[in-house]
C-alpha cells in the first residue's frame, strides 16, 4: 500500500532539486501515475473508483503535461533548473520535507500518516518553487504539483468527495494548464518591444556603454 505513496514522493521531490523547467511534463505523468495506482489500490471496486481513475489517466497524466509541454516550448525559454541549485535553498527543502513528516507522524497510522506526509511535502516544496523561482513556467508547474499533492489527500477522507465535487476538482485543474499554458506562451509586450529596439538600434545601444 505505501509503494504508490513513495512512487510519489518521489515524482514530487526530486525534480525540485535535479529537474528541469522542460522535464516537468514527465513528472506530471509520473506523479499521475502514481495517483492512479494508489486510487486502483485503495478504492472499492465501484463507480466513483472507476471515474477517478479515467480522470487521473486522461487528465492528468496524458491532457495536462501535453498542454504544459507546449506552452514551454511556445515560451522558449533556456531550459534552466525549476529550483536554483544552491545549498541554502536546498537545506530548506530538506527541512520543510522533514518537518512535513514529523507532523504527520503523532496519532496516525503508517499510512496515513506517510500519506499526509508526503501531501504536506510535495505542498511545502512548491510552495518553496514558488518563492525561489520567478520564471512562469516554473510557477505553473509548482501550482500543478500541489494540486497534484492536494488530490492525494483524497485518499485520507473516510469517503471519497462526491462525483460532482471530484469533477469541479478536474475542471479546475484544466482550466488551471489551459490559462497558465496560455498566460506563459504568450510573449511579454515590455521584453519584446526592448529586443526590437535593441535590434533596431544596435550602434545607438553600443553608443550608450561606457567604455
Amino acid at each position: 500500500m505505501t509503494l504508490p505513496l513513495i512512487a510519489f514522493l518521489v515524482a514530487a521531490v526530486i525534480p525540485i532539486f535535479f529537474g528541469k523547467i522542460r522535464s516537468a511534463p514527465f513528472w506530471l505523468t509520473a506523479q499521475a501515475a502514481a495517483l492512479a495506482w494508489n486510487v486502483a489500490q485503495h478504492g472499492d471496486p465501484s463507480l466513483h473508483t472507476y471515474v477517478a481513475l479515467i480522470e487521473v489517466l486522461v487528465v492528468r497524466a496524458v491532457i495536462a503535461p501535453r498542454l504544459l509541454a507546449r506552452a514551454i516550448l511556445l515560451r522558449g525559454e533556456p531550459n534552466l533548473d525549476l529550483m536554483p541549485s544552491n545549498l541554502f535553498t536546498w537545506a530548506i527543502a530538506i527541512a520543510l520535507v522533514v518537518l512535513a513528516f514529523e507532523f504527520a507522524a503523532p496519532a496516525m497510522s503508517d499510512r496515513q500518516a506517510l500519506t499526509l506526509g508526503v501531501v504536506g511535502a510535495t505542498v511545502t516544496v512548491s510552495l518553496l518553487l514558488l518563492s525561489t523561482n520567478d520564471s512562469p513556467p516554473a510557477q505553473l508547474v509548482a501550482v500543478l504539483f500541489m494540486e497534484n499533492g492536494l488530490a492525494l489527500f483524497e485518499s485520507l477522507l473516510p469517503e471519497p468527495w462526491p462525483l460532482p465535487i471530484h469533477g469541479a476538482l478536474s475542471g479546475i485543474y484544466l482550466l488551471t494548464v489551459l490559462v497558465g499554458g496560455w498566460l506563459i506562451a504568450t510573449p511579454d509586450p515590455v521584453a519584446a518591444n526592448g529586443a526590437k529596439a535593441v535590434h533596431a538600434d544596435p550602434v545607438g545601444s553600443e553608443a550608450a556603454e561606457p567604455s
